[in-house]
C-alpha cells in the first residue's frame, strides 16, 4: 500500500510540473513606443497615390444631401440658392402663381448636378413645406424624422448585400440646416424640441433667418441666449464634439462653436460695389454683402 500510494502521487506531481511556467523561460513583452521613421533609398511611388484618388473622385463626382427646415417665409429657397450660386431649389411653377401652404409636413426634393472646374456634385435639395405653419404643430417633425431614418435603412439595405452595387446611391441626409425666425428673443419651443429630436440623427447647423432684420447688438444678444438654450437643453448641434480627434480640429470646431448659430443673409442677385459684382441686398442706406464677414456669417456656413 505505501508503493502503491507513492507511485500514484508521483504523475500527479508530474503533471503539474507542465503547467507552472519557471520565471526564468517568461517571454519579455516589447512595447513599441510609436511609428518608427524609415528611410527610403528611392523612389517608390506613394504621393502618386493622392494624383490616382483624385483622379478616380473627380470620375465619380460627390454626392451631397441637405435638408432645410423653417417656416414658411424664412428665405429658404433663397439661401440654398445663394449657398449654391445656382437655382436649385424648389420654386414655383410659374412666376406668378401663389404657393399654398400644405396642411401638413410635406418633404420634397429636388436633385441636381453642379459642375465646378471640372469636378461634379449630385446635390439633393430636400425642403419641407407645412413645418412650423399650423396653429397646432404637435409632433410636426415625425414626417421629418421618418424620413431621414428611412434614407439610413435604406443604404443599409444596399450595403449589405453579398452582391452589392460597385457604387451605392446615397440618399442619406448629410445635413439639416434649421431656420430660426429672427424674433431677438429665447428660442421657440418647437426649435428646442425639433433640434433635440433631429440632432440625435442628423448633423444640424441652426442659423438665424434674415438677419439683416437685426441690429448688431440684437443679433449678438439673440445668439447668446441660443446658445444658452442650446446647453441648457443639451442639444448638441454640428460641430459635434465627437469630431475634435485632435488639437487641430478642436481649435477649428471651437472657433465655429462660438459662433453658432451663423447669423445669414440670404439674396440671388448681384451688384456693383467698388467695381466688383457681388451678391447682396440692395437698401436705402446701403448694400448687404453676402460674403462680406462684416455683414453677415454667411461664409462661416
Amino acid at each position: 500500500l505505501p508503493t502503491r500510494a507513492g507511485s500514484s502521487l508521483e504523475p500527479e506531481e508530474r503533471s503539474m510540473e507542465p503547467s507552472a511556467v519557471p520565471e526564468e523561460e517568461e517571454v519579455p513583452l516589447t512595447v513599441a513606443s510609436g511609428p518608427a521613421s524609415c528611410q527610403l533609398f528611392g523612389y517608390v511611388g506613394i504621393e502618386a497615390v493622392l494624383d490616382q484618388m483624385k483622379i478616380k473622385t473627380m470620375k465619380t463626382g460627390f454626392e451631397f444631401n441637405i435638408m432645410v427646415v423653417g417656416q414658411s417665409g424664412l428665405g429658404k429657397s433663397t439661401m440654398v440658392n445663394t449657398l449654391f450660386k445656382s437655382k436649385v431649389s424648389r420654386k414655383a411653377a410659374q412666376p406668378g402663381q401663389e404657393e399654398r401652404i400644405p396642411r401638413t409636413v410635406q418633404l420634397q426634393s429636388v436633385t441636381h448636378v453642379i459642375e465646378e472646374k471640372g469636378v461634379k456634385m449630385k446635390l439633393t435639395v430636400t425642403d419641407t413645406p407645412g413645418f412650423g405653419d399650423q396653429i397646432n404643430n404637435e409632433n410636426c417633425w415625425d414626417p421629418i424624422i421618418k424620413y431621414v431614418n428611412e434614407q439610413y435603412e435604406r443604404y443599409l439595405r444596399e450595403e449589405i448585400l453579398i452582391t452589392r452595387k460597385r457604387k451605392i446611391p446615397d440618399t442619406r441626409v448629410h445635413g439639416c440646416v434649421y431656420f430660426v425666425p429672427p424674433t431677438g428673443h429665447w428660442l421657440r419651443p418647437l426649435d428646442l424640441e425639433f433640434m433635440r429630436r433631429l440632432s440625435k440623427i442628423v448633423n444640424v447647423v441652426p442659423v438665424i433667418a434674415k438677419a439683416d432684420t437685426l441690429t448688431l447688438e440684437e443679433r449678438a444678444e439673440f445668439k447668446q441666449r441660443i446658445q444658452e438654450d442650446l446647453k441648457t437643453h443639451a442639444i448638441s448641434v454640428y460641430p459635434q464634439e465627437d469630431f475634435d480627434q485632435d488639437p487641430d480640429d478642436r481649435v477649428l470646431n471651437d472657433r465655429i462653436r462660438e459662433k453658432i448659430p451663423f447669423a445669414v443673409v440670404g439674396a440671388d442677385q448681384e451688384h456693383q460695389v467698388n467695381g466688383k459684382r457681388v451678391l447682396g441686398r440692395k437698401t436705402k442706406w446701403g448694400i448687404i454683402e453676402v460674403e462680406n464677414p462684416a455683414h453677415c456669417e454667411f461664409p462661416l456656413l
